[in-house]
Parts: C-alpha cells; sequence; structure tokens
C-alpha cells in the first residue's frame, strides 16, 4: 500500500513561486484540450504572476519530502475570501491534500472575519466539484461565466463560527 509520506502545508514565499507554477501547470496539463489558449494561461500563471499573486493575498503548497505537491491561494474581497488556484499533482491525489489545503482557506476565511469562501471552477474538473460540494460548497449565479473563453461556474460556501 502506497502511503502520501509527511505532508506540510505552508505559506510560500517568493522563492516558491516557481513551484507553485510547476504544480499548477502539471496539475492542469491534463485538461488542456478542454481550455481556451486564454483559459489555459489564465490557470497556469507563470512565476512572476505568482509572486503578484502573493502580493495579492497568501498563497500556500503542500510539501511532501521536500517537494511541492499541492497549492492554493485566496484573496481578502470584502467581507468573502476567495480562492484560488487550488491544485494537486496528478502523482498526489488521493491523499486528501485537496481537503486539507481547503481547511487552510477556511481558517484563513474565519481569520480575516469573511462571512464566506467562493470559488471559479470550470465544468469539466469534476473532481474538484466534487471536492467543492462534499465540502458544502453550492452553485451560484454569480459571474463571471467565462475565463479567457472557457466556461465557469462560481460556487460559495457560507463560514460558520
Amino acid at each position: 500500500m502506497s502511503t502520501a509520506g509527511e505532508i506540510r502545508i505552508r505559506e510560500a514565499g517568493p522563492e516558491d513561486a516557481e513551484a507553485v507554477a510547476r504544480v499548477l501547470h502539471e496539475s492542469f496539463i491534463e485538461f488542456r484540450v478542454l481550455y481556451t489558449d486564454g483559459g489555459f494561461a489564465a490557470t497556469t500563471p507563470n512565476a512572476e504572476q505568482i509572486r503578484v499573486r502573493m502580493v495579492e493575498g497568501p498563497v500556500w503548497v503542500a510539501m511532501r519530502e521536500g517537494t511541492a505537491v499541492g497549492t492554493v491561494a485566496a484573496v481578502v474581497k470584502g467581507t468573502r475570501l476567495y480562492m484560488r488556484g487550488m491544485a494537486v499533482l496528478p502523482s498526489a491525489r488521493g491523499f486528501r491534500i485537496a481537503a486539507r489545503l481547503l481547511e487552510v482557506v477556511e481558517a484563513r476565511a474565519r481569520l480575516e472575519e469573511c462571512g464566506s469562501v467562493f470559488l471559479s471552477t470550470t465544468p469539466f474538473l469534476s473532481g474538484a466539484i466534487r471536492l467543492y460540494e462534499g465540502s458544502g460548497f453550492r452553485r451560484t449565479d454569480e459571474g463571471p461565466h467565462e475565463l479567457g473563453g472557457t466556461p465557469l461556474f462560481m460556487m460559495e460556501k457560507n463560514i460558520v463560527g
């Protein structure tokens, strides 16, 4: 039986930007044909774009044996926390890393006294959608409804406590 090894989640720093960009690219490349060029580029930012995100809000990285295997970022938007850039390498899936990253985001939302966490996703990311729905996220009619021509929908979860 394979094990996840010890997974550590920590806030990423500028020195982690390349690794975060790699995780995003490697995690979404299997879905590349379903994205438009603009949608894929927005979903897989480069290291410099990751550094900009780090100024806008926290970016976390999940580490296993010294290697980045997952990531997520967040930005406070008024009374809500916007979660973006959730990704786990295909080789690291099945070990609850995404669920743990989601817990980190929700903890940050509580710390920031946000009433909810919201995100956008594409209809073809069924595994992610199952995770979000299983964690209490519900689809909303809020836009945007596309990202660089790739269809999107929004999801939101109210945070209590």
